[in-house]
This record gives C-alpha cells, sequence and structure tokens, in this order.
C-alpha cells in the first residue's frame, strides 16, 4: 500500500476545488491515485471543516456543509480578503453573504422549534398530570370495588345465602 504526503494529499485536493477543478478521471490520470481514494481524500478535508465541494458546476448547488464551511471560513474576513477568498473558490461574494443569512435563519427557525417544543413538553407534562389524576382516582374505585366484592363473599360464607320471600 502506497503512502502519500500530507503536501501531496493537500495539493491533489486543492485542485479538485473550484474556480478550475480538475475532474477526478483528470488526476486520477495525473496523479496515479484511484479514484476511491481521491474522493476519500476530499470527504477527509470536508470533515475537517474545509469546504470541498462535492458539486464543483454550481456553488449553489453545494452540500449544506461545504456552504456553512464557508460562512465560518469567511466569517472574520474584511471585504478584501473576503474578495480574495471567494475569488480563489469561484464564489461571489454576495453568494456567502446570502448563505450567511441562511445560516442564522436557520438558527432562528431553531429558537422558533425550541420554543414550540417547549410549549408542547409544558402541554405533555399537564396532560401527564391530569392522566395520573384519573388513573389514582380509577385505582381507588376499582380497589373499593374489590373490597365490597370480598366482603359480599365473606358475609355468604358466614350468614350464608339470603333468603328470598
Amino acid at each position: 500500500m502506497q503512502r502519500y504526503s500530507e503536501e501531496f494529499k493537500e495539493a491533489t485536493v486543492q485542485k479538485m476545488m473550484p474556480p478550475n477543478p480538475v475532474p477526478v478521471s483528470q488526476l486520477v490520470e495525473e496523479t496515479g491515485v484511484s479514484d476511491v481514494t481521491l474522493y476519500k481524500w476530499r470527504k477527509q478535508y470536508r470533515e475537517r471543516g474545509f469546504a470541498v465541494p462535492a458539486d464543483d458546476t454550481n456553488p449553489d448547488n453545494w452540500k449544506p456543509e461545504d456552504k456553512l464551511a464557508v460562512v465560518i471560513e469567511t466569517a472574520a474576513m474584511n471585504e478584501v480578503e473576503l474578495g480574495e477568498y471567494c475569488r480563489s473558490k469561484g464564489l461571489y461574494p454576495e453568494q456567502v453573504q446570502r448563505w450567511k443569512r441562511s445560516a442564522l435563519m436557520g438558527y432562528q427557525r431553531t429558537d422558533q422549534v425550541d420554543q414550540t417544543v417547549s410549549r408542547n413538553r409544558k402541554e405533555d407534562k399537564q396532560e401527564i398530570k391530569r392522566l395520573k389524576s384519573q388513573l389514582r382516582r380509577k385505582e381507588k374505585a376499582l380497589a373499593e370495588t374489590a373490597a365490597l366484592l370480598v366482603l359480599s363473599k365473606k358475609s355468604r360464607a358466614i350468614w350464608g345465602e339470603p333468603e328470598e320471600d
């Protein structure tokens, strides 16, 4: 099994990235590395938080993880740095801003979902309390009925069957 240096892996993965991505089939021919290995490297870089898109043609079709990685990478950049970054990735600054707004809206939706979950949890607790109360009442009624049945059986055993007139 052949080992590749981290520099070689990084350089190869960089070739897969925009603005001028090299197709995997061409990289296989150029480097001699199998396509499975190239896909594995790309996945590893993506898992480390680098924006390595699977769809090289249109950045708007990138996976949400890749878009979020770009938003995170560009969060502290000024306009000049953002412009350079976008040129190197084949993006427009407007796309990054749109992705950032979408991410923030997602967090706002998360807050709304949390509020809904909290409200539902409170309603569920009230329902559980009501059902427990009903269950206790029914258990008491059942215990009382069982006690009356036992008493009636014991009274019949002691005094016999009641006579009918």
